[in-house]
């Protein structure tokens, strides 16, 4: 269920004024508050967006028409946004106008959303193939790298290493995470506990990584630990543009003609557990993913001891010399 962000008294100043912007940004505001970051930043490149588009930066609930969503649309595939971000703009819009709809600020209009697009296209290839994925995190090039390319490098070999791990997860391991040879977690975006038995090579990585400000609870050096929640927030954003940056300077550097990205050693991690002919249920239970499928009886769940030998597997599919 949604929550309803705004008080009683905030909606009555928002139907006296009556205004998608001013709405939005109380959302935001709210969602700060909450520090739900992420959908928080989510708002305000919708709005930015979208403000930039009708050049104004006081939007009318009544301007919300299909005509110009549709215009609103080929704005932003004109400017070169993918379908996915315009997906991700047209629904956050769907969402606020919907909010605003049952808080009694805007009129409802049956289907607005019906003609721009809101799915998510899966055409864009993540993933590498063993030869170039080896490449990637251990081949010997003919130049050394930078200091912050050899920490990019690092961090994601223990992505992969990791049974797919994502940045964000990576990035806010505490030590208190790491037992003897153990890495148990929650995922940032799920909230599943995770337990990963850590590879040789991953230990190796981490040895010679790992954080050692003591004032800092996070095993890793990419985030200071001194930062307040939202300030926080921007330093990850900051460290995962760094990151992507680097990977793309690498992948040059390896001869890859594909795009790497931070998404890279999670799709590689799924994409070659499929071709050892893993199940799609334990790719799902070692990545942490929910079942993309409802059913009507729950699926088996793997144990650790399953997954770990599967990442082994994996893991050796590849040559990896740390």
């Amino acid at each position: 269920m949604e929550q309803n962000y705004l008080t009683l008294k905030t909606k009555k100043t928002m139907k006296k004024k009556s205004n998608l912007t001013l709405f939005m940004k109380q959302l935001i505001r709210s969602l700060k508050e909450e520090e739900r970051f992420s959908t928080a930043h989510i708002y305000q490149s919708t709005l930015n967006a979208f403000m930039l588009f009708c050049k104004t930066d006081a939007i009318r609930f009544n301007q919300m028409e299909r005509s110009r969503l549709k215009q609103f649309e080929n704005h932003l595939r004109n400017k070169g946004c993918t379908w996915n971000t315009v997906s991700t703009y047209m629904r956050t819009l769907r969402s606020i106008y919907n909010k605003a709809v049952d808080d009694g600020l805007a009129e409802e209009k049956p289907r607005l959303f019906r003609h721009v697009y809101t799915g998510v296209k899966a055409n864009t290839k993540r993933a590498l193939d063993a030869k170039d994925m080896s490449k990637l995190l251990s081949a010997s090039l003919p130049r050394p790298l930078p200091q912050s390319m050899k920490e990019s490098r690092a961090w994601i070999t223990l992505m992969f290493l990791l049974r797919g791990m994502p940045f964000v997860d990576l990035a806010h391991l505490r030590k208190t995470d790491l037992q003897d040879s153990v890495i148990s977690y929650r995922r940032h975006k799920t909230g599943a506990l995770l337990t990963v038995e850590i590879p040789p090579a991953a230990m190796n990585l981490i040895k010679r990584y790992q954080n050692t400000d003591s004032a800092s609870p996070y095993l890793l050096p990419i985030l200071s630990g001194n930062r307040k929640s939202e300030e926080e927030y921007a330093e990850y954003q900051h460290a995962l543009r760094k990151l992507n940056y680097d990977l793309k300077q690498l992948a040059v550097y390896c001869g890859i003609k594909l795009n790497v990205s931070s998404y890279t050693s999670r799709h590689t991690w799924a994409t070659l557990a499929k071709y050892c002919h893993f199940s799609e249920q334990l790719i799902c239970d070692a990545l942490g993913h929910s079942s993309t499928k409802v059913t009507e009886t729950y699926l088996k769940s793997f144990k650790n001891d399953e997954l770990d030998r599967a990442n082994k597997v994996i893991i050796n599919h590849i040559n990896i010399s740390i």
